[in-house]
């Protein structure tokens, strides 16, 4: 039975740019029309929209490695839906699929830009999660940058989020020594108990780099950093020689905060490699490390928790809550 598709559809653009913290100024909800497909174009039904923090930083107008958000257009996202309407060879309606459709209910895009979702196997919401563009932010910086050795002990910042809960089973599975540090006795009792790290530091106890010395005994060989300031100056204390580190993100400055490294000198006496990367920039890869995800989700060996908020409308609270780390897991907004 073909769908219904209605004339209108909700979406929410950026009405103006963040000077300090995001706030719901900073957002418009609006209605439009929806659009008649194109050749080659797919019509999706958004189920879930994916809250990330690297939408902190396209929100500003300051040179960075993407372009910044368009003021008045869609808010940039990764959404998982099915197809209502599809011109396009590849998708016929009733698929599922992933693509970038943004903050929306709805959305068109050229079928080429699309990925076909199998739902069989794993929910149709853990493709914007451990099997989406966090866990590949994971699966690359663990495997390309720091390339983990059996014995190896891994510290992983933010480590209850969606990056950094995968990166620690990731490593687990192959013999490594994890660490993580997050924010509470709540988190890092998740971390532990159920995502199955060996340690976890909570920074907010306020004695981060003596909790951190005492979970390492062995120093750091590799780290996974999400945060940066405090968080990346601790692991650097605790590194061994010709240690790696791969440097995902930078949450701990999105409001515009200095993140200074203290213990810059340790980088040269340790002779550390330190890499920072934005995982779109390696989609040949994508393909080898999604299947490898999407397989440990479906055999249990990656486990994956999400929040979930209710409704577009509450997407601009959601992803506050996010910056200020109220989230735990993979952050999304259900919108069926």
């Amino acid at each position: 039975m073909t769908p219904e598709i209605p004339a209108t559809y909700q979406r929410i653009v950026l009405a103006a740019r963040p000077r300090g913290p995001v706030a719901e100024q900073n957002f418009r909800l609006e209605s439009v029309a929806v659009p008649a497909l194109a050749d080659g174009e797919v019509l999706v039904r958004n189920h879930y929209l994916s809250l990330d923090p690297y939408m902190r930083g396209r929100m500003s107008a300051a040179k960075s490695y993407a372009a910044s958000q368009a003021l008045d257009h869609t808010m940039i996202g990764n959404t998982v839906g099915q197809v209502v309407a599809s011109r396009h060879a590849d998708f016929a309606v009733g698929d599922y699929a992933g693509g970038l459709l943004g903050w929306a209910e709805m959305g068109v895009a050229d079928g080429s830009l699309l990925r076909k979702l199998d739902i069989s196997r794993i929910p149709l919401s853990v493709y914007l999660g451990a099997a989406g563009m966090p866990g590949m932010a994971a699966w690359y910086g663990l495997n390309q940058i720091i390339a983990p050795k059996t014995g190896e002990t891994i510290v992983v910042s933010a480590a209850s989020g969606a990056v950094g809960s995968v990166v620690g089973q990731l490593a687990k599975l192959q013999g490594c020594r994890v660490v993580g540090i997050a924010g509470g006795p709540e988190k890092c009792a998740h971390v532990r108990e159920v995502l199955g790290f060996d340690a976890c530091v909570d920074y907010k106890a306020g004695q981060l780099e003596a909790d951190l010395a005492a979970a390492t005994p062995d120093g750091v060989d590799g780290i996974f950093e999400n945060v940066g300031g405090a968080t990346l100056d601790a692991a650097l204390a605790r590194s061994n020689a010709f240690g790696r580190i791969a440097l995902c993100g930078l949450i701990g400055g999105f409001n515009g905060q200095e993140m200074p490294i203290k213990n810059s000198r340790i980088l040269l006496i340790n002779r550390l490699s330190l890499r920072g990367f934005i995982v779109t920039e390696h989609m040949d890869l994508w393909p080898q490390g999604l299947e490898q995800l999407a397989a440990l989700v479906a055999e249990g060996k990656l486990k994956y928790h999400e929040t979930v908020a209710a409704g577009l409308a509450a997407a601009p609270q959601a992803f506050m809550g996010l910056l200020q780390g109220q989230n735990l897991g993979k952050q999304l907004v259900k919108l069926i």
